[in-house]
C-alpha cells in the first residue's frame, strides 16, 4: 500500500485517522466494493452541521438520488468557488466554520466518483442559470461544470423553463434517496435549517412533486442546449442576472 507498518498499526488502534487514499487502497487489496471508503466517509461527518448529519448518512448508502432546486445549483454539483459564495452568505458564520462546511460539501461529492456511483436525476429551475453567485468567472466555471456533469452516464439534468409559471416546486428544494429503486429517505430545504425524514407518506408526496416538476422540464437534449447557451452568454447580458 505504500504505508509503513507503524502507520497501519496507529490507524488500526485509532491513534491516527486514515486518509481517503488509505481507505481506497484497503478496498482494492481486500477486493471490497467501496466498503472502506464508505466507512471512511462516515467517520468524517462529525465535522458537518448537526442538522445535516442524518441526511449525509442516508445519502452515502443511496443507489439513486432525485433532486429539485429552484434557486441554486444542487450541492452535489457545485464547484468549490460557487459553494464558498453560498456558504459565506450565512449570517454569523465564522471563517473556521465556513472552511469546515466547504470541506464537507466537497466531500459529499465523492459519492459520484466511486466505483458504482448512484444515479443522479436533477431538475432545476432556469432561474438558477441566471442568478449571479459571486462574479462572472465563478458563474462561468459553475455552468461549465454543470454542462460537463450532464454528459456523465449516471447523471441526468433537466431544466424547468422560465415560461412555466406557478408550479409545485416554488415552495423549496428537496432531495430523495433511493435504494434499488425504492425511496427510503428525503431531505427538504427550510429556514433556518433543512430536515431529514423517512416517513413514507411524506416521501410519497415528494415523489409526486418531483414527477410533476419533471413533467414540466425540458427534455435532456434541450436542457443541454440551454446550458451551452448559458455558458456562452455568461457576462454578455448582465441585465438578466440578479446579484446574490
Amino acid at each position: 500500500m505504500g504505508f509503513s507498518d507503524s502507520m497501519v498499526n496507529m490507524i488500526e488502534q485509532a491513534k491516527r485517522p486514515p486518509s481517503r487514499r488509505f481507505a481506497e487502497l484497503c478496498d482494492e487489496i481486500f477486493g471490497l466494493d467501496g466498503t472502506m471508503v464508505r466507512l471512511y466517509t462516515a467517520t468524517t461527518w462529525n465535522k458537518a452541521p448537526e442538522y445535516l448529519r442524518p441526511w449525509l448518512e442516508e445519502e452515502e448508502h443511496a443507489t439513486g438520488l432525485r433532486t429539485w432546486q429552484p434557486t441554486i445549483v444542487p450541492g452535489l454539483l457545485q464547484t468549490q468557488a460557487y459553494t464558498r459564495e453560498i456558504l459565506a452568505a450565512t449570517p454569523g458564520l465564522t471563517v473556521d466554520e465556513l472552511e469546515k462546511r466547504l470541506a464537507n460539501r466537497m466531500q459529499r461529492q465523492a459519492i459520484l466518483q466511486r466505483g458504482k456511483p448512484p444515479t443522479l436525476n436533477v431538475v432545476i429551475d432556469e432561474a438558477v442559470l441566471h442568478r449571479m453567485i459571486g462574479d462572472i468567472e465563478i458563474m462561468r466555471e459553475q455552468l461549465t461544470h454543470l454542462l460537463e456533469v450532464a454528459r456523465h452516464p449516471n447523471v441526468t439534468i433537466q431544466i424547468v423553463p422560465s415560461t412555466v409559471r406557478a408550479h409545485c416546486g416554488m415552495a423549496g428544494g428537496f432531495i430523495i434517496a433511493e435504494r434499488n429503486g425504492s425511496p427510503y429517505a428525503a431531505y427538504t430545504d427550510a429556514q433556518p435549517f433543512g430536515r431529514t425524514f423517512d416517513d413514507r407518506l411524506l416521501i410519497a408526496e415528494l415523489v409526486l412533486r418531483y414527477d410533476a416538476l419533471r413533467a414540466e422540464a425540458l427534455p435532456f437534449s434541450q436542457t443541454l442546449r440551454l446550458l451551452e447557451e448559458a455558458v456562452s452568454q455568461i457576462g454578455a447580458e448582465p441585465s438578466r442576472c440578479t446579484v446574490a
